[in-house]
């Protein structure tokens, strides 16, 4: 399978004729609706059977404020380098072997811009993981050393101007000085890094908003 185009249904109706632990990778630059969509699919699955699966966010690994400022990366918060990818990796390790009665997961609350940890519950017997993130198909180490941990990944193909609109309502709260550097110095720069260097997709979604 190589960078077929797909809608939610056809990809719902993928997943549902799969057996055992599966994990899906969608991913997309920021402002894509990757979130959007993968609770989109989990809600679908799940309509066909309760707990069939549930979604593993890759921005639970946000490293905390504390180590940004340590080390001078807080500006640029949400980059790939402010990531525990290590972790990250460990932790798909676990859910795909699926050797324990539970795994408890860390989520990112964007209210307060900081990952709770064991914030989410995923059981054994959760037979789809749909884990989303802007840098699961990036072409460089770290990242490029998960693909083998996917059974499968979507990227989100969305129009820039909609991810630019999208990323204005996001920071709309800010006053706009801020708003302008915290989307043109950190924001679009993560945008064209992973329009530009990301792996072909097994399946792509285009949407135009």
């Amino acid at each position: 399978m190589v960078n077929k185009s797909i809608d939610i249904n056809g990809l719902v109706d993928l997943l549902a004729d799969q057996q055992g632990r599966q994990i899906t990778a969608v991913a997309g630059p920021p402002g894509a609706g990757k979130s959007t969509l993968a609770e989109a699919i989990v809600e679908r699955l799940n309509a066909t059977r309760a707990g069939l699966a549930a979604v593993f966010p890759m921005d639970g690994y946000h490293f905390d404020d504390r180590v940004l400022n340590e080390r001078g990366h807080r500006p640029r918060k949400g980059a790939p380098h402010t990531f525990d990818v290590a972790g990250y990796a460990h932790m798909l390790k676990r859910l795909k072997a699926n050797t324990e009665t539970e795994i408890a997961v860390p989520v990112f609350d964007r209210s307060i811009e900081i990952a709770r940890a064991g914030a989410r519950i995923i059981p054994a017997s959760v037979q789809h993981i749909i884990t989303e993130g802007n840098y699961l198909l990036l072409d460089r180490e770290p990242w490029s050393s998960l693909q083998p941990l996917f059974d499968r990944t979507i990227f989100i193909d969305v129009p820039r101007p909609i991810i630019e609109q999208r990323l204005l309502d996001r920071w709309q709260d800010l006053d706009p000085a801020a708003q302008r550097q915290k989307i043109a110095g950190n924001d679009l720069p993560n945008v064209d890094l992973v329009i530009s260097h990301s792996r072909a997709a097994d399946f792509t979604i285009t949407t135009a908003g």
